[in-house]
């Protein structure tokens, strides 16, 4: 199947006026559906004839067309779908060029930036270090606690009070100076190891963020992420002289021992 056939149950915007407006008054002639549907008439016995060569309408009898029912037509569009993507599929495969990851790429569009993120997370198999704000929070907690559920280590930098709890977590010192400072929210994930997810929620701007799967930009994006641990450890000791509980001396073991040697180590037992 050549790559210009793909997808050739597309409808027109004439062929899905035409096949609703039959859906709702059938059977009708071509002048008939031409009034109901708002097809010019110069233009509907061509949009009729497309319907039918794509199987969605029938001519009953002479001049008088009914179309096919939508459960009918919704399951052969979704069967010829999915054949035409393994197609497709087995197309990109036998490529001779590889994508590479050698790139960043930006996304843009809150929603879609937020969709990337939770199917980065809904993919992780052992290990999310994320720095987020309580906004992206509320989105992206319901899926994060699914991952600590697959035993995905979730290391989690809160830049606000926390509305969820994991057991590697801890608060930003200064959550509240950042966002003033940079005028907007940070956002970061990294996930196995293998791929990052960052950028800024600036105020009153379109929404973007780089993804990649370059080594060396995933390594310096969770190396980021993983000395902020050390940032709160820090503060707690030395600016305000407090002595870290058992759960933080714990935390501090593990996140001192996740060093660069994570490339060729198992990753440390969750807590």
């Amino acid at each position: 199947m050549s790559t210009g056939n793909l997808f050739n149950f597309r409808l027109s915007q004439y062929e899905t006026k035409a096949y609703i407006a039959l859906l709702t008054n059938n059977p009708v002639n071509g002048s008939q559906l031409s009034r109901h549907s708002g097809i010019p008439r110069a233009r509907i016995y061509d949009v009729l004839s497309a319907l039918k060569t794509k199987g969605m309408a029938v001519e009953v009898t002479e001049g008088l067309y009914a179309p096919l029912p939508e459960e009918e037509v919704l399951k052969r569009f979704r069967a010829r779908f999915e054949s035409e993507i393994s197609q497709l599929e087995k197309k990109f495969h036998q490529a001779t060029a590889k994508a590479r990851y050698d790139y960043v790429w930006n996304i843009y569009g809150y929603d879609e930036i937020l969709s990337k993120a939770k199917d980065m997370i809904n993919a992780a198999k052992f290990e999310i270090y994320v720095r987020l704000f309580p906004a992206e929070a509320e989105i992206l907690n319901a899926d994060l606690k699914k991952a600590r559920s697959r035993k995905v280590q979730v290391k989690y930098i809160s830049m606000g009070i926390p509305a969820s709890n994991f057991n590697l977590q801890v608060i930003h010192p200064g959550f509240d100076k950042i966002e003033k400072e940079l005028n907007g929210r940070t956002f970061d994930i990294v996930v196995d190891r293998d791929e990052a997810l960052v950028g800024l929620f600036e105020n009153e701007k379109e929404p973007s963020t780089s993804w990649a799967k370059n080594h060396w930009f995933v390594i310096a994006a969770r190396d980021s992420l993983r000395h902020d641990f050390f940032h709160y450890f820090l503060h707690k000791t030395y600016d305000l002289g407090k002595k870290l509980s058992s759960s933080e001396a714990a935390m501090y073991e593990i996140i001192k021992k996740d060093t660069l040697s994570f490339l060729y180590e198992t990753p440390a037992k969750c807590l």
